[in-house]
Parts: structure tokens; sequence; C-alpha cells
């Protein structure tokens, strides 16, 4: 250390900015360090320090790559099959920039020129909505404010913040007696096709459709009674020989289910089944706490004897899907994610959590806090760090998440239409990317809406549904004046705990019995 450095620091101790340290002499800590490298160099020899070290480094290092990519998906084999003719179709004409997004492209500028405080707003309910309350101002949660979103580069402030939620009793005397209005929109019916038409511009399934351009297009001009692609399309009933198909005995009891879900899925056996913990009697005896498992995860799950006739397991009862329609898990895990209003078609609220997470809060009390506290009929986190759609795809580009191809395609398909980076133009919207591994929702015309049409988006371009979000919600906020409520990702980690995977769950126990 230099002595201007010596000085600098000197002065600050005396301010009382820095704790009082003793300085040791620079040959001496020197001297030191060479004595310490020595005697660890000798421990390291020995067989049983040496491996003892070795389990140390790994355990760190598989801990670390969690912590550095927790909320993004590890690549697994299949990604790339749905790629199939989107890298030969480059040259496809585009649509005319949409006017849904016309105002937005005046004086842009890049997300990275934000302030690095962004004020913790939201849109105001739509001027039909009646179902608001204030709590009283003697309640602790009235005067409770949240923290304010900071968006910090090196990504190491992920802990929970503090949130407000009532006890269990009180959010359920206000849970709304009656379902929330659904702006402009009242009947959602779903499209049915038999003979399925590939001959389309690009993109879709045999389980999604094949919508055109067109189609599309007309599915963003919100009426009152509409009919759109929405999965499921090869039956009337979903889950029927539909793919993603279900024991009927499944499909009956998922019928019955008419007022809180929560659901979850395990494709490919990639995670543990987490308990839900801190659940209320009531929402034991009421919520309908649903595990969609493949054959793959149900065979594992049989021959550890945690699966036994019963298909239950703790809360969760296990519904095996036969007739997966993807080759790729991720894919597959969309379904359940987007389309549980088809899936429980009598259910009130709905909550998706991914399989990586854990549920330790009671659903009422969620329910309470993010939907009827805020006159909300969606709401999602915002994603921890980034909060414009063209950061996060070079992100998912640099982490190998998918194709930069197809991420390219879609990401260009969008800016033609006239999507724009994120600026603080957008308020009172505050970001264009969610977090999207916790969803809750009521179960009502404009917000089964979206998440059809945000299903369309996934399965015709990249299961990166991060990157169509914001394209969904403003093409319909445009007609609509509907938005959807995005909570700090802090405040989602108050109710769900993030797991390791079975992988590295199984790693480090291997590592241990090799100890």
């Amino acid at each position: 250390m230099s002595s201007g450095n010596h000085g600098c620091l000197d002065k600050q101790r005396q301010k009382g900015k820095l704790p009082i340290q003793i300085v040791q002499n620079p040959s001496k800590m020197v001297r030191e360090k060479e004595i310490l490298l020595h005697w660890i160099s000798k421990l390291v020899a020995r067989k049983k320090v040496g491996a003892l070290l070795l389990f140390v480094i790994f355990t760190v290092f598989f801990i670390g790559a969690l912590l550095v990519g927790e909320e993004a998906e590890d690549v697994q084999e299949g990604d790339l099959v749905l790629n199939i003719g989107l890298t030969d179709r480059m040259t496809l004409s585009y649509p005319e920039p949409s006017p849904i997004f016309g105002e937005q492209s005046k004086n842009i500028t890049s997300s990275g020129d934000i302030l690095g405080v962004i004020p913790n707003l939201a849109l105001p309910p739509p001027p039909t909505a009646s179902l608001e309350y204030t709590l009283p101002p003697e309640h602790p949660c009235s005067n409770f404010t949240s923290p304010t979103p900071q968006f910090i580069k090196k990504k190491l402030n992920r802990l929970p913040c503090p949130v407000c939620y009532l006890p269990v009793e009180k959010a359920l005397a206000l849970m709304p007696k009656v379902p929330s209005p659904s702006p402009v929109l009242k009947n959602l019916t779903y499209i049915y096709e038999e003979n399925l038409s590939r001959k389309t511009e690009f993109g879709g399934s045999d389980f999604g459709g094949y919508p055109s351009l067109k189609q599309r297009a007309d599915s963003y001009d919100i009426k009152e009674s509409m009919s759109v692609h929405c999965g499921f399309v090869r039956g009337i009933k979903p889950g029927n020989n539909t793919g993603f198909d279900m024991d009927e005995d499944d499909l009956l009891d998922m019928k019955q289910c008419n007022g809180v879900v929560v659901a979850s899925a395990i494709f490919g056996n990639f995670d543990e089944i987490n308990q839900p913990k801190n659940i209320g009697k009531y929402a034991k005896e009421t919520v309908c706490f649903y595990m969609f498992i493949d054959e793959q995860t149900e065979a594992y799950k049989k021959s550890s004897a945690s699966l036994r006739s019963s298909k239950k397991i703790g809360l969760w009862r296990i519904v095996v899907v036969h007739n997966l329609p993807y080759m790729d898990p991720r894919r597959n895990g969309r379904i359940p994610k987007h389309l549980l209003h088809r899936i429980f078609p009598n259910a009130r609220y709905s909550m998706w959590i991914d399989g990586k997470l854990q549920l330790v809060v009671d659903p009422y009390q969620i329910l309470e806090r993010f939907l009827w506290r805020t006159n909300a009929t969606f709401a999602i986190s915002r994603h921890y760090a980034r909060f414009d759609v063209y950061k996060e795809a070079e992100a998912n580009k640099a982490a190998k998440k998918y194709s930069n191809t197809s991420i390219d395609f879609q990401i260009e398909f969008y800016r033609r239409e006239g999507l724009t980076p994120y600026t603080q133009e957008k308020l009172p919207i505050t970001s264009d990317v969610p977090e999207g591994c916790v969803i809750i929702k009521e179960h009502v015309p404009i917000s089964n809406l979206f998440n059809c049409l945000w299903f369309n988006e996934v399965d015709r371009f990249t299961p990166r549904d991060q990157l169509s979000f914001s394209t969904v919600r403003d093409k319909i906020r445009a007609k609509t004046n509907y938005t959807i409520s995005m909570f700090l990702d802090c405040e989602r980690r108050s109710f769900v705990v993030q797991k390791l995977h079975r992988s590295l769950l199984l790693l480090l126990h291997h590592l241990n019995n090799h100890q």
C-alpha cells in the first residue's frame, strides 16, 4: 500500500469513518504469509485433509453457481428442438410498427441511463373496479411502507425484504364476495381444431395450434366476446387426448376445485418435491395443492417409496402427466404455469410456484397482500436485476439459456412491432421483465386471456417467457386499460424459498459419501 493511501486511511480513522485497525510491518506480514503457505501445503499432502479441502471447495463452487444463477433455469437437452425452421426464416417480412407502442418511441434512451432508484408506483385500478378496500388506520399494515426498489449491478442483495401480511383470519374476512371486473372482455372461449393446419408463417405446435400472424393480431383486438388459441387445441376437454394428458380421476378432482389452487410441476426429475410450510388449518382443508410430474419423475418417486397409491406426498396431490407435447421439459412446464385456468376450469384463484421453490406463507395471506389489497387480478414480481427486455435477451444469450439465433429472431420481431428499451418515460410501469417463478392470479376473463396470449408467444417463439411478457401486457393494456401488478422480487422471496436443484443435491451427497 502506498504512503498516500496510508495517509487517506489515517484521516478517515481520525474522523471516525473507519474502525481503528492495527497496521503491521509489511516485511513481517510477508514472512507470516510464507509460513502459512508452507503449513497449508503440508496439510494438503495428507490424504484426509486434502480430500476435506476438495470437498469444501466443490461445495463452495456449486453453492456459488446456484446463487449466481438461481433465478435462471439450466439448459437441458431438447432446448433447441423447436428452433427448427426459425433460423431459415430470418428474411421473413415483419409487420409494420404498431400504434400500441407508438408514444413510447419518443426520447428513447438505454435502460442503463436510468437512475439507480425507480419509484415504487403502480397503475391506478380500472375505472370500473369497485372491490378496493382500505385497512383501518390503527392497523400495523396501513402505515407499512414497502422498500424502494434498487437495481444494483452486482446482484448481491437478493434477500427477502419485510412484507406486512395480515393474520389468516383477517385475510379471509377480506376475501371479495364477488369476482373482480374484467375490462371490456366478458366472455372468453377457446379454439378447438380437429384438423390442424400447419401452413402458417412460422411457429406453433400440435398442442398450441398454428395461428397465423393475422389470427395473432386479432387476438389482441380485445372485444366483449372472444375465442382464442389457448393450448389443448386437439380436444374439447383439456387433458383428454390433447397432449399433456391426465387420468380421468385427476381431471374430475381438478374440476371440483372451485376455490384456491396452488400448483407446481417437476419434469425430467429435476427438482425435489418441497413441502409447503406455515400453512393454516383452513388452507389445508380448502386449498387445492397440485404437483404435476412426468413419468420419469414418477418412476423415481416410486423407487424411493415416496409415492404410493394415495397419490399424495404431504400436502401435494401428485398428478402424472402423459403424452407430453414437447421434447423440452421447460416447454412442458410452461403449460401448467400459464394455463391453470384451463386445467382448473372452476377455480377462482390460482398461485403458480416453480418446482425449485418452497412455499412458506399461507396462500390466503398471499392473496390478500398481492391481489385483494391492491385491487389486482394478476400479480408477478419484477426481475431482481433487469427491467429491460433487450438486456434480458442479452443475458439469456450470454448464459446460453437458448439458441442465440432464436432469441435474436424473437427480439427483432418485437422491435419491428414497436418494442422499445425500458426508460423512465414508461412510468408508472416500473419494469418490462418479470421474475416469472411465481404467478398470483384471479381467474377472470381478462387475466385468463393474458395467460393464453402469453402462452401463445412462448409456443410461437422461445420458452424464455420473460422476453414476451411486456409485449402481451402492453398490447392488452392499450385496448383495455388493464395492467399487471408487479411487486418487488425481495417481497416474493418473503413467501417462497429457493431450494437446491436435485442434481446439485445429489452431487453434494456424492462428494460427502466419497469423503
